[in-house]
């Protein structure tokens, strides 16, 4: 029995606490829907369940390596280009690597940090609510950005992450806040119902997935900022 419960464990995937009022919700519709109609209690009860899948807070294996960029979000890798960074993030002003990924219904919408460092700045901006795949969504969408402060070869580096709301998320929800300290794959944030994580990276660093490819927060690399040729790591 002891196995079996250990294993039933495993298997279920933890829902992280913003979903639990959702799922109140769903299920107070449910019961309500269900007194009057069994064919719309059903559907209530397909949509409450479909709410607990989309706020599933899996556990990751973070790779572990100086230089190493996982990615923060799930999702489909659906732009990797040079570009200005957000003027918000206070950045310089000069081409950085962006690598845009975008998270539809389905994926897991909770946000992991892709470095490890400190938490340097935070800075919501109001905005549209346009397609989030669109390459302006970075522009133009509500978004909240925050650039990490890490070392790389005891170098400083800045790295900038934003948020950014799509046609369906309506709101971007924060963990952490400025001064804090992050390890790699740590939680950092969250987005609901549909939306994109952008990663901005310093000239010279080495992009490693390509367009089209299904990126996992925490897991995933991303990108090396050592450049050069491919080298080995390990997973914690």
């Amino acid at each position: 029995m002891t196995d079996l419960l250990e294993t039933i464990r495993r298997v279920l995937v933890p829902i992280h606490k913003e979903g639990y009022p959702f799922i109140l919700i769903g299920i107070v519709l449910t019961v309500l829907a269900g007194y009057f109609s069994q064919f719309f209690g059903w559907i209530f009860l397909i949509l409450t369940l479909w709410v607990c899948y989309f706020f599933r807070d899996p556990e990751r294996v973070t790779p572990v390596g100086d230089g190493l960029v996982v990615s923060p979000a799930d999702g489909r890798v659906n732009l990797i280009a040079k570009a200005l960074p957000p003027p918000e993030l206070d950045l310089p002003q000069v081409p950085m690597t962006r690598i845009s990924v975008f998270m539809n219904v389905f994926d897991c919408h909770v946000n992991r940090t892709p470095v490890t460092g400190t938490i340097g700045q935070i800075h919501y901006t109001p905005g549209l609510f346009l397609n989030a795949e669109l390459d302006k969504a970075s522009e133009d969408n509500e978004r909240n950005g925050l650039v990490i402060e890490t070392t790389f070869r005891e170098m400083p580096v800045r790295v900038g992450v934003v948020q950014i709301a799509g046609l369906v998320a309506r709101r971007i929800v924060g963990f952490v806040g400025a001064g804090d300290r992050l390890q790699v794959g740590e939680r950092f944030g969250l987005i609901r119902f549909g939306s994109r994580v952008d990663v901005y990276l310093p000239e010279g660093t080495r992009v490693l997935v390509g367009l089209g490819q299904k990126a996992v927060a925490g897991e995933t690399v991303l990108a090396d900022l050592a450049g050069g040729p491919e080298r080995q790591f390990r997973r914690i």
